[in-house]
């Protein structure tokens, strides 16, 4: 038999303890992170690999095209554990990577299935954590665990890396600015799409969240009803819709001019800005002109683009409109930039991608699409922060407590493939002796 073909039986021999291992962690979950984290630390010291774990501050990771406000980051220490299988030689190197860390457990009673007990129903496996992230991180140790029942050793070191990821934890950015390096990389995350192992994640559009703060002006009174004297008043509703339209120009000009084939073919369009939440006033007191209004908006973008030129574009567009307004011309309405990140993407005849897709197909008998439309995704951090070529895949999943949805779980089938594919993409990418 091939190395990939022993790797896909050996697989198969494994199934009833990669579901075991899927289901340790969600019980661990129950717990902590660290034990999410000690889960791990232990599985893989079995399959021969040197452990590591690193401590850190989130607020203390460089960033790389990237910027987020001190209070979209949670503070606190977190911890990084990474464990290295290294080859024999002569193989390329390669790091998994995924996230521990899943939503806060909260209003668990909607659940239909135990949150932390990993029950098996119609062909899904349930689970608190299970598709954001456990699973990802359950098929990175499983690949290897799969490798050596094949009687296989990579020849390129082999890392997996449980970081830390949710709200702007950026474990992987850590690591990376701790030294980490690789060949390539591969995110293992279930696929939110609807597509599962049918994908694979090698394009990610940027994305930008700002606010722009309008001031208004009271009307000459002391009335607790100022209807009356509206017109003597500043309403800053009416000056943030000034800055609204200014915006909606400045969309539609993006949207003829910023094009990628990827995106064009899949929405018709490459470039969106929304206007996703407006307040002003308060809603019990509908007689009294606002102080204020605030519009917050996203912008995402693709690869390419670069943060600060977004940035100085929405910026010269919210100033031209204020030159326009008398008032906003003495009062010019804020931008305040919340969080952003850069895209990113590996062509499909990158020979990463190549090796990814061949594992695929070995294993599902079908070749994988690239979805060009997870925006955001952590596939960008080690390309544009080291300029390490990176993809990510993962099973088909749904209902993910992320999203206000209950019994959130994994395909049980597509789990089980996604460890073969990662075990194979070892084979195909690292070489085997």
């Amino acid at each position: 038999m091939t190395p990939t073909q022993r790797v896909i039986a050996a697989a198969a021999a494994s199934e009833a303890g990669s579901l075991a291992f899927l289901r340790a962690l969600i019980g661990a979950g129950e717990t902590s992170e660290s034990a999410v984290q000690e889960t791990v630390a232990r599985a893989a010291a079995a399959l021969d690999c040197d452990v590591e774990a690193l401590s850190y501050s989130p607020s203390d990771v460089p960033m790389v095209e990237e910027f987020a406000g001190t209070a979209a980051i949670e503070p606190g220490e977190r911890r990084c554990v990474t464990a290295r299988r290294r080859g024999s030689g002569g193989g390329r190197s390669l790091v998994f990577f995924a996230h521990p860390d899943s939503e806060p457990p909260s209003d668990l009673g909607r659940w239909r299935h135990v949150p932390f007990a990993g029950e098996i129903e119609h062909g899904r496996l349930y689970g608190w954590g299970v598709a954001d992230d456990l699973a990802g991180v359950a098929v990175m140790v499983e690949a290897l665990r799969v490798v050596k029942a094949a009687g296989l050793s990579p020849r390129g070191d082999v890392v997996i890396a449980s970081t830390p990821s949710k709200r702007h934890a950026r474990g992987v950015s850590a690591l990376l600015h701790a030294g980490l390096s690789a060949d390539a990389a591969v995110y293992l995350h279930p696929a939110e799409s609807g597509m599962g192992m049918g994908e694979v994640k090698a394009f990610a559009s940027g994305q930008v969240e700002f606010r722009i703060l309008v001031d208004g002006k009271a009307p000459p009174t002391t009335e607790p009803l100022q209807t009356a004297f509206a017109h003597l008043a500043v309403n800053p509703v009416d000056k943030a819709l000034v800055i609204a339209e200014a915006l909606r120009a400045l969309d539609v000009r993006r949207a003829g001019r910023v094009h990628h084939p990827l995106l064009e073919a899949a929405v018709g369009r490459s470039t969106n800005l929304m206007i996703s939440h407006i307040a002003s006033g308060q809603p019990d007191r509908l007689a009294r002109v606002p102080a204020t209004c605030v519009l917050g908006c996203a912008l995402a973008f693709p690869p390419g683009e670069r943060l600060s030129a977004i940035q100085a574009e929405v910026e010269q567009a919210v100033a031209a409109a204020c030159a326009a307004d008398p008032w906003l011309a003495e009062h010019p309405a804020t931008v305040v930039w919340d969080a952003g990140m850069t895209g990113a993407d590996v062509p499909a005849d990158h020979p990463l991608f190549v090796s990814v897709a061949t594992a695929v197909r070995a294993v599902t008998g079908h070749a994988p699409v690239v979805n060009p439309m997870h925006t955001g995704s952590d596939i960008r951090n080690p390309i544009v922060q080291k300029g390490i070529p990176t993809v990510g895949l993962g099973p088909l999943c749904g209902d993910l407590s992320q999203n206000g949805s209950h019994d959130e779980w994994v395909d049980v089938a597509d789990y089980l493939r996604a460890v073969a594919v990662a075990a194979c993409i070892i084979a195909e990418w690292c070489g085997v002796d």
